[in-house]
């Protein structure tokens, strides 16, 4: 039995939140819509294919474990978490799941082992606060995302909250986006620092300072697109230098059009925006673009202007934003925290102070993403308490962030997560790995990359080196990098290995990725490992760097100056040694299963 079912437990009794919203008629319809396709799926009228499709841009996505296991995805475009719903997401996981929700790089919340004919019903509670599972999956436009210290950042250059918003409510239900040759993501960052991730998305916008003739500037975009990440990784290209605020969603309507038109709808491997590059090239790529903007005002859809969102929310920057180039956001890379105050631990780690408008931002450390229906109650009760002004975010990190706050509440703040188990000085340094559900769900995936995720975790806490900033850590259980291994310092993608005549979980170990100031890094393969080994491996890595880098260097400088990733891999290469059954059996068993190691995988609704 794996370790999310081993945790399954006696469900609590739930009480439903009172709804804060009345759907809108196109949410009714979506659900009386699903409620008639179930009906006639249950009844055989419909065929599997077909109800997949369906189901899919309904955002209900198969389980491994198969039969009428569903995990609901929910969205929460750039982030955003109200009370309320927050709340209802604890009912949820209490009445329909297994008593916690996961939280995706990419903002959402998923909710595993939900029963098919349950669907509709966990969709109208969602819908009574307001969120909607709508193109969470399938062949649409996805989660709009967002940086998670929008509006609270002391370096962006324009707050992109309002902006991914009118996003979101543009292309939700819209007709472009709903048969689409491949899943279509987009992504905003209010400045070069790009905490959003707009680098490796179909669409990756980051707000940027133009200098104008009279010696000012002039905030604007800089769009990017048909980046990727996958088995295959594409960087994102530059479509202009700037794109003014009032041509931003014409520029980021007219990018999917293309796509639509001549994205590959014959092979789904070879569908994505990205591959749409290789075919056409970087310049006639461009140029179609360009040329749909411009007829674009001809379209009843057309988008064009400063979005009423934005005006009625305004978007100016909480920081200073008048470098051109700014500093980094986050912990420094110097930073290693030593022994002392708990509280005062958390606050260097985990707090973000604003500029021009005083912001204070604190993060509440969620291991593995993963939210209890306690801690959700409690995180809600918490925001509540602290006032109107505050907001809450999921980041993509997996983590939740708490905005708007004042510096006598932190105190406040603190005691609440301590009490919840969220306190923990967590927010970018070594301990805060990023991993993908991996096997314990996922029909691709070939190794449990959860429970690998603990294991490095335990692992560097035990070498005294899981308090070190500047490393990031992620894994996915497969290529295909949910968990988003290409873009970490350390990352790691799982792989069978056969050893002995039998077989065994391994991970490929890549070095150096990095994502940021509009720059992209992809890791570099080191060597491949038993998964049994990559904890002590991940820990000699971090180890060195902690004692051979200069101060200030960032992972992946000091790995340029200490011979790549092919000279640290030949420096484990006594790691990538596999013990016989008889001697190490644990070798040949995943994390968290209790029987011999078997890839098995299912038909993908990734690829469907």
């Amino acid at each position: 039995m794996t370790d999310v079912l081993a945790r399954s437990s006696t469900k609590p009794s739930a009480t439903k939140p009172a709804a804060t919203v009345e759907p809108d008629a196109e949410t009714v319809a979506d659900i009386a819509k699903f409620d008639t396709m179930l009906a006639r799926y249950l009844g055989g009228e419909l065929d599997d294919d077909v109800f997949r499709v369906f189901r899919l841009n309904n955002g209900i996505y198969g389980q491994r474990q198969g039969g009428h296991n569903q995990m609901v995805r929910v969205k929460l475009p750039y982030g955003a978490a109200a009370p309320e719903q927050l709340d209802m997401m604890a009912y949820v996981a209490d009445e329909y799941s297994r008593g916690w929700g996961h939280i995706t790089t990419r903002q959402n919340i998923q909710f595993h082992f939900v029963q098919l004919e349950r669907v509709p019903e966990v969709l109208r509670d969602l819908a009574s606060v307001g969120l909607t599972t709508r193109e969470a999956c399938g062949d649409t436009v996805r989660n709009i995302q967002g940086c998670h210290l929008a509006g609270a950042c002391p370096f962006e250059v324009l707050d992109i909250s309002p902006w991914a918003e009118a996003a979101f409510r543009h292309f939700l239900h819209n007709p472009l986006g709903q048969r689409l040759p491949r899943k279509f993501k987009i992504n905003f960052s209010g400045c070069a620092t790009d905490c959003g991730q707009a680098m490796f998305n179909d669409v990756g916008v980051i707000a940027v300072n133009q200098p104008r003739p009279d010696g000012g500037v002039e905030a604007g975009f800089r769009v990017f697109f048909a980046g990727g990440l996958g088995a295959n990784p594409h960087p994102a290209q530059a479509l202009e230098e700037f794109t003014p605020r009032e041509e931003l969603l014409a520029t980021i309507e007219a990018i999917p059009r293309v796509f639509d038109h001549n994205g590959n709808r014959d092979n789904k491997l070879r569908a994505r925006m990205k591959w749409l590059q290789d075919k056409l090239g970087l310049e006639e790529l461009r140029r179609q673009i360009f040329k749909e903007r411009r007829f674009l005002l001809a379209s009843a859809t057309w988008p064009g202007g400063i979005p009423a969102i934005v005006t009625e929310r305004g978007d100016a920057p909480a920081g200073m934003a008048t470098a051109i180039e700014p500093t980094p956001v986050g912990v420094p890379v110097t930073l290693r925290l030593g022994p002392g105050d708990p509280r005062r631990r958390w606050e260097t780690a985990n707090v973000v102070r604003g500029a021009a408008k005083g912001t204070v931002s604190a993060i509440a450390h969620s291991p593995l993403g993963d939210v209890t229906s306690a801690q959700f109650r409690g995180l809600a009760e918490l925001q509540r308490s602290l006032g109107g002004g505050v907001s809450v975010r999921v980041t993509n990190r997996q983590n939740l962030v708490f905005r708007g706050l004042a510096e006598d509440q932190l105190d406040a703040v603190y005691a609440q997560l301590a009490a919840l188990g969220m306190s923990q000085p967590g927010a970018e340094l070594a301990r805060d790995v990023v991993a993908c559900p991996g096997a314990d769900t996922c029909n691709l995936a070939v190794t449990q990359s959860r429970g690998l995720a603990d294991d490095i975790g335990r692992a560097l806490e035990e070498a005294g080196l899981a308090d070190v900033g500047g490393i990031r850590i992620n894994i996915s259980g497969c290529t295909n990098s949910c968990g988003q291994h290409h873009t970490a310092d350390i990352g790691f993608y799982g792989a069978e290995r056969r050893a002995h005549g039998v077989s065994a979980p391994g991970y490929q170990m890549l070095l150096g990725g990095r994502v940021g100031q509009a720059e992209i890094e992809f890791g570099e393969k080191a060597l491949r490992l038993p998964a049994k080994r990559v904890g002590e491996a991940t820990v000699r890595v971090v180890e060195r760097f902690v004692g051979e880098r200069d101060a200030g260097e960032r992972f992946d400088q000091w790995l340029g100056r200490t011979g790549g990733a092919s000279a640290i891999g030949k420096d484990l290469k006594d790691l990538d040694e596999w013990p016989t059954p008889e001697e190490r059996p644990d070798f040949y068993v995943d994390f968290g299963e209790t029987g011999p190691y078997v890839a098995e995988t299912g038909e993908s609704e990734c690829a469907t």
